[in-house]
């Protein structure tokens, strides 16, 4: 069995002052990471901001014996990017591990869906994780090693009702990885991304479909399925030196259970040496889809199966 230690290795965890985050960051600490705890402290839309999150995740991680300093910068810009990045470097001198965890909601069905709810929830997803990234990437190619994590989402890879500008955001984060991982592969870099099953502000406090399966109340001594606990681990499998051949993969992780994802793939077709006349086209494609092996899992298929029903 591999030893997961991170001696000398230098995490950032953005959005890591609550939640997914601060458990990433914490682990990764307690296996002897040096981490940058980053997090704006802001609502769960993104407005407002504050230094209090992060500070106290680092204070959690010192008070447990290990290393870490806090961030308060937004992801949302190129200079927040290299703000982010710069603190690695000011404090521990390298980056080694970037976990993009930054997130916001800004839930509508699509017909209320305004420009800037898209636009906003695309800057903290897609472009921060580019934003931040990009910055790391330098580093990890001049020095050949590098782990990169995205976090993606089950409204990504699967769609969920009412998010179409989050769901479109994180299904881009999990093909970031994808093109990414190729491009950086040849110097010793891994990029992945991990779709979580958890419970945090944005998936209780912010979205009614999940909050009645995943904000029930845990008895003593019952396994909390959706403790974002269960998530970090993989997080730090990931980022580890044993994970150094995963390239470009797509994980669901929640509750003791990780699933191994596949991108888009061709489940069935329909073929001929001349062009289809439309109706006949249909016909056939309906007998396709007829099978079943096309249908989608909704939101609450998702979590019933996490909950092993």
């Amino acid at each position: 069995m591999a030893d997961l230690g991170f001696d000398g290795r230098v995490a950032i965890v953005t959005g890591a002052g609550g939640g997914l985050g601060r458990e990433h960051a914490k682990l990764l600490a307690a296996r002897g990471a040096l981490v940058v705890v980053n997090d704006l402290g802001g609502a769960v839309d993104g407005s407002g901001g504050s230094a209090t999150p992060a500070q106290q995740v680092v204070e959690e991680i010192k008070a447990s014996g290990g290393e870490a300093v806090a961030d308060a910068h937004s992801v949302g810009t190129p200079e927040d990017g290299e703000a982010i990045v710069q603190t690695a470097l000011d404090t521990f001198g390298r980056v080694d591990i970037v976990v993009n965890n930054a997130g916001i909601l800004r839930d509508k069905a699509f017909h209320n869906l305004e420009p800037d709810m898209l636009e906003a929830v695309l800057t903290v997803h897609l472009k921060g994780a580019f934003y931040v990234t990009r910055h790391a990437w330098k580093l990890m190619r001049e020095q050949n090693y590098g782990r990169v994590v995205n976090t993606s989402s089950s409204a990504g890879i699967l769609g969920n009702f009412g998010q179409s500008n989050y769901g479109s955001a994180k299904a881009a984060l999990a093909l970031m990885a994808i093109v990414i991982d190729r491009e950086m592969s040849k110097y010793g870099v891994t990029a992945n991304a991990i779709a979580p099953l958890a419970r945090t502000r944005l998936t209780v406090d912010a979205t009614p479909s999940t909050a009645a399966f995943m904000g029930r109340e845990v008895k003593e001594g019952e396994f909390d399925v959706f403790s974002p606990r269960n998530v970090a681990p993989l997080i730090a499998w990931l980022g580890s030196d044993d994970a150094k051949d995963v390239h470009g993969e797509v994980f669901r992780v929640g509750g003791g259970t990780v699933w191994l994802m596949s991108g888009w793939h061709t489940v069935g077709k329909v073929s001929q040496r001349a062009a289809w006349e439309p109706a006949i086209l249909g016909e056939k494609l309906k007998v396709e889809l007829g099978k079943g092996i096309t249908a989608k899992e909704d939101m609450s298929q998702i979590l019933a199966g996490a909950l092993g029903h």
